[in-house]
């Protein structure tokens, strides 16, 4: 999962780092290690999970 992003020819740092951060959203880096800041049992997932999309269902209306 090494994420490699090479310069370009005349290329400047400001678009190296912002093509950098797309290909991170991209693969989700970001999304998997909050997922994983720490520990929740089955249960205690599928009870979030209800929730947000409960939630999420409300806002749709």
């Amino acid at each position: 999962m090494a994420l490699e992003v090479s310069v370009r020819e005349g290329e400047t740092q400001d678009s190296l780092l912002r093509r950098f951060q797309r290909m991170v959203q991209m693969d989700g880096v970001l999304r998997e290690m909050k997922a994983h800041r720490y520990f929740l049992c089955k249960r205690e997932a599928a009870r979030l999970k209800a929730k947000k999309n409960a939630k999420r269902g409300r806002l749709r209306k």
